[in-house]
């Protein structure tokens, strides 16, 4: 047996599409003048007497070509056996149909003592013989095909039209076999559909072991993601492989799942009215200058770099670190700089390398610098304060020196909301780099240092948006770390616009420079209200004690080390006006030029022996706010 079945595989492999298709054709020009004769037998009780019929050697080849005629014509050898289901058992009904019609034309004359009952009979006949014969070699070829291959036997998830269909479509697949239905609904428990026996959830694992199944497909395309994702991990536990049918609008095209989860604009998670997309007259300060701008590839930074497109600057540099980063926001801008004169100078580097620092400030005459590299995920910088006062405060000082002895026109520092009163090691490092910079304007004389300070960017690397938006694609649950945790929020367009607006206003007619800006962010957003937003607009439901039967269950982890309850904006008391409503300028104690030579020059030795202790004791003595963490107390 084993023989043959190798012997077929070698033969079906050799064989063309066109060779197929001629085995089918003539075994429909074939079976027309055999099914004759087997119905001639039938008609006279198993004897073929062939003297009452002389004519019967010239109608055998007549019906062979009516029945290759008819084939052709209706494509029965183009249809492939694994094909073979309803529309092509219809052709072979008309195909069966048509030489019946001929030989009833021709029995009158050649057969003349055929039974009309048997050119009925003649009609069942041949098409049993046309169907059976098809399904006969689907069955021969999957028996072929199948050889030394490891079947992957599976149950389908899912009793409707689609799961029908699908076992429909498995059946023919060379190493997919169909074994049962699961589905929810206990009418049709124990019924059999399709040649298959549903049965429900429970019986899952037993069958799985029983039945030698290892994997599952879900054919339940109407079934809401987070439902998917909350099944398919309750299988995947069950030691099964899962997959799923797509819906309809996946097929086509038309839904990215994690793009579709927000029909909702970002900036109307904000309640409020945002800055509107031209910038004011101050955008005359950039215009046909030379920009350089650190931490470029950055949510913040690339989008300064879009907006200063529009001033219409000489020259931007872009500052940046990470490659990846530098190769997508330098690709970016050569497109939207198309048809301008800008220069776009993409430069991969360090703000903490002084050579290089200072070379790009010197070879591309920077004359405004806008600081926007920095480490700003706070438990990864609580994790590496080294790294991250080292980037963010001894970088900062770099910068802020090479442009001072650059002769560099304007200095704008981009700060966080975090540096108020910090409880975390990031928050700190960045008020350290406020006092870096206010230090500076105090001693320079010809550059003009400023800084502008705002909460959390909508939609940029680590907000909650895009994560939540990722948790709600793979069905929850949502995570929050308080309950009633609150954050400042501005969409990175406003933000860049903002921050343009304010790099205009200091200059040394009108200021002592060192301003700290303080963007109007409107009220604090109740970070659970956004989570229940983005889980409303993606057309899901809040899982919880009043509503069990939800999509999408909140899940409160706990704060973090170093992490705040709400934001602050202001250190100090008091805030005066500037030209533009939503920025104010902030009044804010700095330290002496002792001072802060001091805390540099501890901070510079506590990162070169790599000393975390010592780095926190800086800050602790140097900014206000920052307390030393528990453990760090404990061991001093």
């Amino acid at each position: 047996m084993h023989l043959v079945r190798h012997g077929l595989y070698a033969l079906q492999m050799k064989l063309s599409r066109r060779n197929k298709q001629f085995t089918l054709f003539m075994a429909d020009a074939l079976l027309p003048p055999i099914v004759l004769l087997a119905s001639i037998i039938v008609a006279h009780n198993g004897l073929m007497p062939f003297t009452r019929y002389p004519s019967l050697f010239y109608m055998l080849p007549a019906i062979s070509v009516a029945g290759g005629a008819a084939s052709i014509w209706l494509g029965l050898p183009r249809i492939q056996l694994k094909s073979y289901e309803t529309t092509a058992v219809m052709r072979t009904a008309i195909y069966s149909a048509v030489v019946t019609v001929c030989i009833a034309l021709m029995a009158p004359f050649a057969l003349p003592i055929f039974p009309v009952a048997g050119v009925v009979v003649y009609g069942l006949m041949l098409f049993l013989a046309s169907a059976g014969f098809r399904t006969a070699m689907l069955h021969v070829l999957l028996w072929v095909l199948r050889q030394g291959k490891p079947k992957h036997r599976v149950l389908i998830y899912g009793a409707g039209t689609t799961g029908v269909q699908l076992v429909a479509a498995l059946r023919s697949h060379e190493r997919i076999v169909p074994v049962a239905f699961i589905d929810d609904n206990t009418a049709l428990h124990s019924s059999t559909i399709a040649g298959l026996r549903v049965l429900p959830p429970g019986m899952i694992k037993l069958l799985a072991e029983q039945r030698d199944i290892d994997r599952i497909i879900l054919a339940m395309p109407s079934v809401s993601a987070p439902k998917i994702a909350r099944l398919t991990r309750k299988l995947r536990s069950m030691g099964l492989t899962v997959q799923s049918l797509p819906s309809f609008s996946q097929l086509v095209g038309e839904e990215e799942l994690i793009d579709n989860l927000s029909p909702v604009v970002a900036g109307q998670l904000l309640n409020r009215d945002q800055v509107g997309d031209c910038l004011p007259e101050g955008n005359e300060t950039y215009r046909g200058r030379s920009i350089l701008v650190s931490g470029a590839g950055g949510s913040v930074g690339s989008e300064l770099c879009r907006q200063l497109i529009i001033c219409r600057p000489r020259k931007i540099v872009l500052y940046e670190v990470s490659e990846v980063a530098l190769y997508t926001i330098d690709k970016e801008l050569r497109e939207l700089s198309e048809g301008t004169s800008v220069e776009i100078v993409p430069v991969l580097g360090s703000v903490t390398d002084s050579r290089l620092t200072r070379m790009v400030i010197a070879d591309h005459t920077a004359e405004v610098i806008f600081h926007a590299a920095a480490y700003k995920h706070v438990p990864l910088v609580e994790c590496n304060p080294l790294a991250g006062l080292a980037n963010n405060v001894l970088g900062t000082r770099t910068i802020a020196e090479a442009a001072n002895d650059a002769g560099v026109g304007r200095f704008i520092l981009i700060s966080s909301d975090k540096a108020v009163r910090p409880t975390n090691v990031m928050g700190a490092s960045k008020r350290l780099a406020e006092l870096v910079v206010q230090d500076m304007a105090k001693r320079s004389r010809g550059t003009v240092f400023s800084m502008v300070r705002f909460g959390n960017v909508l939609g940029s690397s680590g907000s909650v948006i895009p994560l939540f938006k990722e948790q709600i694609a793979k069905g929850g649950p949502v995570t929050l770390t308080h309950e009633d945790v609150t954050r400042y929020f501005m969409t990175i367009s406003e933000a860049a616009r903002l921050v343009l607006m304010a790099g205009s206003f200091s200059d040394k007619q009108t200021s002592r420079g060192g301003d700290v800006f303080v963007l109007d962010m409107g009220k604090p957003v109740r970070i659970r209200d956004m989570a229940v937003q983005l889980i409303q607009a993606a057309g899901y439901s809040v899982r919880d004690a009043d509503h069990p039967d939800g999509d999408i269950e909140i899940v409160v982890t706990g704060l973090r080390p170093g992490e705040k309850l709400h934001e602050e904006l202001l250190i100090g008391a008091g805030l005066l006006t500037t030209p533009h409503s939503k920025i104010l300028r902030a009044r804010e104690e700095s330290l002496s030029e002792l001072e802060m030579a001091s805390a540099l020059r501890a901070l510079r030795s506590a990162v070169a022996v790599g000393d975390q202790g010592a780095a926190r004791e800086v800050i602790a003595t140097w900014v206000h706010g920052y307390h030393l963490p528990l453990i760090a107390q404990a061991g001093r």
